[in-house]
């Protein structure tokens, strides 16, 4: 939870050390921005059924296939239905699992790939060192969260204004940042679109039920603190966590104990197949979000199913996901800068009930309204990005 920019960053310098020392192959030139159509290609471990693939759903399905060629190299034994649609919108498919790097980014250029996406960064999977002996002549990364690969083979990364603003935070990443319009996200529920949003479930119980879905990776006992504050601000009021069983709850419930939570308040849901991760929102008024690593998909997931999340701002990027897709909902009061701003904000809208109601009966509609669903602004956005991503390698390169 105490890392900053810099010791990501020098994390992130440090892998580059140990895994990829040699200097990458330069290109003299890039493509020809005035050429089309421009290949494109991504490079994935999770073109599934995971948040990566699903993020990027609609944005293969409504990019401009006449104008940008996706490729997908995908790395992974996983084929699913969310597979099958990412592949319809694209203009080659290529399997690389079984391929070392020095063959698959010699497919990459004989493809003649203009700009190579990761979409990984240091997720499990990942080929990093794909990138490091340079396929093709602009690389960037992108989706599997924002923050930095430490590869200084990797040019660019992919951003929005709210997780960094111009000027303010380019210190933190090895690639130079370029800025999509609005969203770093763009958000579809998919085969979940018709799944209603509950009435407040504290209508039912008498008491308002705090929650946080997200991977219990992201719980530490700062967090854990935060909460219980929260928790003391509402008497009654209960909380509700997504995670396996295991020892590290009985260290949970030892920190809440140690702020005074009654056991009986606190409830751990088992992780499922998605249809019922979501419904778990029927029980849940208010979200909390996590830090340092905020909730990102899991926030919009929340969002979609009428439930408020209340994010606490963190130092690093990952850190501000909450104030980013609240922000582009409109919805700034929700935002916390500190710890006692983030108590003060949920306890006071947990106090009241008809503010509550109204949220979540226009949540969804806001949603739908807001850059975060806007797949056509999102890819036009995305291919603007490109184009600026190429041009501006130009510039560099003479």
């Amino acid at each position: 939870p105490t890392y900053d920019d810099a010791a990501i960053l020098a994390e992130a310098g440090g892998w580059e050390a140990a895994h990829a020392p040699l200097p990458a192959p330069r290109w003299s030139d890039v493509p020809d921005v005035s050429r089309r159509p421009l290949r494109v290609g991504f490079v994935s471990p999770n073109l599934c059924d995971h948040v990566v693939g699903r993020n990027m759903l609609p944005l293969f399905a409504r990019h401009d296939a006449e104008r940008f060629e996706f490729y997908a190299y995908r790395h992974s034994p996983r084929n699913d239905a969310i597979t099958a649609s990412l592949l319809r919108h694209c203009a080659a498919d290529r399997d690389i699992s079984a391929m070392s790097d020095d063959e698959a980014a010699d497919l990459i250029r004989s493809d003649g790939i203009d700009i190579l996406f990761d979409l990984a960064l240091h997720l499990a999977d990942n080929r990093l060192t794909l990138f490091a002996r340079r396929p093709a002549p602009v690389q960037a990364t992108f989706a599997g969260y924002p923050g930095t690969t430490g590869l200084r083979a990797i040019d660019f990364r992919l951003t929005d204004p709210y997780l960094d603003p111009p000027g303010q935070r380019d210190h933190a990443y090895v690639e130079r940042s370029v800025r999509l319009p609005a969203t770093f996200w763009c958000y579809d529920p998919i085969d979940l679109a018709s799944l209603r949003v509950g009435p407040p479930p504290a209508l039912r119980n008498g008491q308002v039920t705090f929650g946080c879905l997200n991977s219990f990776a992201k719980v530490n006992e700062p967090t854990l603190r935060l909460w219980s504050r929260v928790l003391a601000g509402v008497p009654g009021s209960r909380l509700r966590l997504l995670s396996h069983p295991g020892a590290h709850l009985d260290a949970a419930r030892r920190v809440f104990a140690a702020e005074g939570v009654e056991p009986d308040r606190i409830e751990f849901a088992a992780p499922g197949p998605r249809g019922h991760y979501m419904r778990l929102y029927h029980d849940i008024d208010v979200g909390l979000d996590t830090l340092p690593y905020n909730g990102h998909t899991t926030s919009l997931d929340s969002l979609w199913m009428g439930v408020p999340v209340v994010t606490r701002v963190g130092r690093t990027v990952a850190g501000r996901a909450g104030l980013s897709q609240l922000t582009n909902l409109g919805l700034g009061e929700l935002i916390a800068h500190d710890d006692d701003a983030f108590v003060r904000i949920a306890t006071e809208l947990a106090s009241e009930p008809d503010r509550l109601f109204d949220l979540r009966r226009g949540l969804r509609e806001r949603m739908e309204r807001s850059p975060l669903m806007d797949a056509e602004a999102f890819a036009r956005g995305f291919e603007n990005a490109i184009l600026e991503m190429l041009r501006m390698a130009g510039d560099s390169r003479g």
